[in-house]
């Protein structure tokens, strides 16, 4: 007798000793290249985003997926000479949205803030001095 109830997101299914002796009826299906759900890494044999990946750690379909998916196809299809340098608003309104689930997605604590900051604003400053140099 197997039984079977649905405890919050998890699915819980009780067998009995008789289940177990029995040879189980599953047959493997040999994997598909075209299987669009298939496991194939983070960038498709296309070049278009596998928002599936689980590198991803959900964070295409969480309460941010939207400007998390414009923010990182921003910075993939970027053919800026800094990649992702014409993202930043993109990324802006990301982590906008990321601070109103601090649960979701905590945020660094105050020492690390001020070290990516530094790198944000290292980064822009070497652009700057790059575009100066190239127009004298």
């Amino acid at each position: 007798l197997l039984v079977s109830s649905l405890v919050g997101k998890d699915r819980i299914i009780f067998a009995t000793k008789e289940d177990h002796e029995t040879p189980s009826s599953a047959e493997l299906v040999a994997d598909d290249p075209d299987d669009p759900y298939e496991e194939q890494g983070l960038i498709l044999p296309n070049g278009d985003i596998n928002w599936n990946c689980p590198c991803l750690g959900g964070m295409a379909s969480g309460p941010c997926g939207e400007q998390f998916k414009s923010a990182f196809s921003c910075f993939h299809y970027s053919t800026e000479e800094i990649k992702g340098s014409d993202c930043v608003d993109q990324f802006r309104a990301m982590q906008e949205c990321m601070q109103k689930y601090p649960d979701l997605y905590p945020q660094e604590d105050e020492n690390d803030e001020k070290s990516s900051k530094d790198l944000e604003a290292a980064s822009l400053e070497g652009s700057a001095a790059k575009e100066e140099k190239g127009s004298s």
